[in-house]
């Protein structure tokens, strides 16, 4: 940015300063306290905060929202501020947050309910019509994979009833009489379910519920073995980038049944579609109702998140790059969600961009 100094007079830079006065005493009692941002970029339009919690699919959606507010509707580029869920979702309550673009309602259902009720948040629906969870291993296990050598060592495994035949494929390193299974880390609420299943469907007996300590270490040891052509059993869900990656899956489970699931001692079916979200605060629909018809429709595929995620991962893109891969690649998804002229000037941005 260029600064430009200015030379005032005395008596003008007197007037400038009680007209600067004057104007600052009027914001201060003429404002109250709305939850978007007053500063603007010089076309009227607030700057936008959007919560930008740890995973990446969250964070390229941001950025793509980000992209088209500011290229498309003139919007100053969007503050993301990063945390946790549970703390951002407070925020939107009180109105510091502006935008939420992922929540995986069945792990934060009972806190996102409230904030709804209470009316500080519109639930503007899903981002993605499938979330699927569940427990995977590498196909090759079953399949092989001719490419790299590699047999079907395990080829009629299908079902999580199939595991205790084949578990010494899957050895504990630390308790070898057993077989391993990589579970979501502490402190997700799927993590206590799939305990649970492990006991109703009787896998304690052949294999320990081993604890990855972090969704990353999760993903760590999928590709460690998957990459040495090794066996693999755990929880996971999709989108990631490691499901664009690589070739899993998911095991067979009974049918979802909301009353076994949710039974807290049984659990024992398979898991139901996670709904993941959208909102946005509800001071939005006065302030900024084109963001808002923004957010309602925006809406994506399980394959486009695991497409762009795989791209991050094989090009080492950052988050704002994957956000210009995906709307480079799929324009017919994203101009679904605005007005033509819109459209327009978000392509003529993209056009500028390498």
């Amino acid at each position: 940015m260029i600064k430009t100094k200015h030379f005032l007079g005395e008596k003008a830079a007197k007037s400038l300063l009680l007209l600067v006065l004057f104007v600052f005493c009027f914001s201060v009692t003429g404002c109250g306290g709305s939850a978007v941002d007053s500063s603007t970029n010089g076309n009227g339009k607030p700057k936008l905060v959007m919560a930008d919690v740890t995973w990446d699919s969250v964070q390229v959606h941001n950025r793509i929202v980000g992209f088209i507010l500011q290229h498309g509707y003139g919007y100053p580029e969007p503050e993301y501020k990063f945390g946790d869920t549970l703390p951002l979702l407070q925020g939107m309550v009180r109105g510091d947050i502006h935008i939420t673009m992922e929540v995986w309602q069945d792990n934060y259902a009972e806190a996102w309910n409230d904030a709804v009720e209470s009316g500080n948040i519109i639930d503007l629906g899903s981002i993605y019509p499938d979330a699927p969870q569940g427990w995977y291993v590498p196909t090759y296990m079953i399949k092989g994979d001719p490419e790299r050598g590699i047999e079907p060592i395990a080829p009629d495994l299908k079902s999580v009833f199939d595991l205790p035949r084949y578990w010494e494929l899957f050895k504990d390193p630390e308790v070898p009489s057993k077989g391993r299974f990589h579970n979501s880390p502490p402190g997700w609420m799927v993590t206590e379910i799939n305990e649970t299943k492990f006991k109703t469907y009787g896998l304690d007996a052949t294999f320990n519920c081993f604890s990855t300590g972090s969704d990353s270490a999760l993903a760590a040891s999928m590709v460690s073995a998957y990459e040495q052509g090794k066996p693999w059993v755990g929880y996971y869900w999709e989108p990631t980038w490691v499901m664009g990656k690589l070739d899993m899956t998911m095991l067979e489970e009974p049918p979802y049944d909301p009353e076994v699931y949710n039974d807290p001692s049984n659990r024992g079916c398979a898991y139901p579609a996670a709904r993941v979200l959208k909102g946005v605060h509800v001071d939005l629909q006065t302030t900024a109702p084109e963001v808002v018809e923004l957010i309602s429709k925006y809406e994506t595929t399980l394959e486009q998140n695991n497409d762009f995620l795989s791209y991050m991962n094989n090009n080492n893109a950052d988050t704002q790059v994957a956000a210009v891969y995906f709307l480079k690649t799929y324009p017919e998804t994203w101009k679904s969600w605005v007005p033509e002229d819109v459209a327009q000037k978000v392509e003529q941005a993209l056009k500028e961009v390498n």
